[in-house]
This record gives C-alpha cells, sequence and structure tokens, in this order.
C-alpha cells in the first residue's frame, strides 16, 4: 500500500520550497534596504509588542491510512491509497511578541482542502473506487516561532505548536453518510516549519512553509461498510506554503 506522508511531501516539494526561498532572497533582501546595509526597517518594527496581519496560503491534504485486521479477511480489496489533492488558506495573524526571539501567535484560517482515499478492487478489469473528501475547515492554529537575530532587514525562523480545525461542510451526517466512509468533522493536529522575514517600511514579508501531523483517527467506523471495515484508523496529513503580511 502506497501512502503519500511527511516524507513524500517532503520530497515532492523540497526543491520548490528552496528554489523558492532563494528567489525571495535574492530578489527582496535588497528591495528591503532603502540604501546602504544594516536593519533600519527591523528596529522600527522591533518596537511594537504585538501585531497584526493576513496570511494566504496554498495547501496539499491527504490521509495516512492504516489497515484493519478485515483487510487481510477482505476478498474484494486489493489495496487502499491516500490521494493528495490541492487547497487553500485565507486567515488572519495575531503575533504576540516574548523576549527577543519568540513570538505566540494565533492564527485563525478558513482552509478549502480535498483528501481522496482510493480503493483498488478485484475483478476482471482492474477497479478503482475513491472517496473525495472535500473540505471548508475553520482552523486555530497556535504556534510558538523562534527567530535568528537579524542581517540587512531579514532573518529565519521556525515555528511548532498545535491545531484544532472543525470542517464546517462535512457530510458525515447526511442521509448518504451510510454508503460513505465516514470523516469526523473534528481534528487535532501537530505542526512544525521555518520561513523567512524580510522587513520592509511599512510591513513585514513572511513566507513560510509547515508539515502538520494529524494526531486523532477522523475515521467514523461503520462496521456495515466494507471500505470502512478495511480500515483502522485515518490520520491526516498537510503541507502547507504560506505567505504573512504584517505590520
Amino acid at each position: 500500500m502506497h501512502t503519500t506522508n511527511s516524507r513524500d511531501l517532503f520530497h515532492l516539494y523540497g526543491g520548490k520550497v528552496a528554489l523558492l526561498f532563494a528567489a525571495l532572497f535574492l530578489c527582496l533582501s535588497a528591495a528591503a534596504q532603502p540604501s546602504g546595509r544594516g536593519n533600519y526597517n527591523f528596529f522600527d518594527f522591533q518596537q511594537k509588542p504585538y501585531y497584526f496581519g493576513i496570511t494566504l496560503g496554498y495547501n496539499t491534504s491527504s490521509f495516512k491510512p492504516f489497515r484493519s485486521s478485515g483487510f487481510l479477511e477482505s476478498d474484494s480489496i486489493r489495496s487502499i491509497e491516500s490521494v493528495s489533492g490541492p487547497g487553500f488558506n485565507l486567515g488572519i495573524v495575531t503575533n504576540l511578541k516574548m523576549g527577543d526571539n519568540f513570538d505566540f501567535r494565533f492564527l485563525p484560517t478558513l482552509s478549502f482542502a480535498e483528501r481522496n482515499i482510493q480503493y483498488n478492487k478485484v475483478g476482471r478489469l482492474a477497479q478503482f473506487s475513491q472517496r473525495k473528501v472535500e473540505s471548508v475547515l475553520v482552523e486555530m492554529p497556535f504556534h510558538i516561532r523562534y527567530k535568528s537575530a537579524p542581517y540587512n532587514d531579514f532573518r529565519l525562523f521556525v515555528i511548532a505548536g498545535v491545531k484544532y480545525a472543525f470542517d464546517v461542510a462535512s457530510d458525515s451526517r447526511t442521509r448518504q453518510a451510510e454508503s460513505l466512509v465516514r470523516i469526523s468533522p473534528s481534528d487535532f493536529s501537530l505542526e512544525y516549519g521555518a520561513g523567512i522575514q524580510f522587513f520592509f517600511p511599512f510591513f513585514i514579508f513572511s513566507p513560510e512553509f509547515k508539515v502538520s501531523h494529524g494526531l486523532g483517527n477522523t475515521l467514523i467506523y461503520n462496521d456495515n461498510l466494507e471500505e470502512s471495515t478495511v480500515l483502522e484508523k485515518l490520520l491526516s496529513r498537510t503541507f502547507t506554503i504560506s505567505l504573512h503580511f504584517e505590520g
């Protein structure tokens, strides 16, 4: 069985992220300087104990399926795969300084995501069926951010934290839910990532990438549905590239 996990996501997108940050570094670090070298813009923002902003992002989401003992007993399902889908995020940034190098961040976000479970069924010809989960998630991430010392009005940072998400478009309670693999609308995740801050005269521009690992089983078990009984649990996985505009 092939699943899309965080290692796959880094393999698929790690090169693109590195190129993105390299291009941003070359183009924006010079533009952030009004003249000469130094941390001119940084010192203006350093005086603020807190600030706000907006965040825009692109995400790719998937499940990590774990097969149950019922999978070994099934004579009709050959394999189960997770197929990732695209999405985007729109949110608000709230940043509170905790000394010179640490921040506490709260980023309430509306996230549109797509995750799919694909079943390879036994038959005369290869047969595939797919459970598509299209979600509109209200997300509540809480992060701690550690920042490096500034250099020429930019600096690096890493983040780590937790996130609660609720799917307001969940179909787990609809009439046809009994014929579908049901997914819980609530989920808790562990998140971590990294990024770069660029200090401009009137705002801070921060490209960032992060990985989210679901901590709880999102599968709502249905013993009357074979597509459900062959699964033990489903964990969510998300990779996000975000652009923060703060000031």
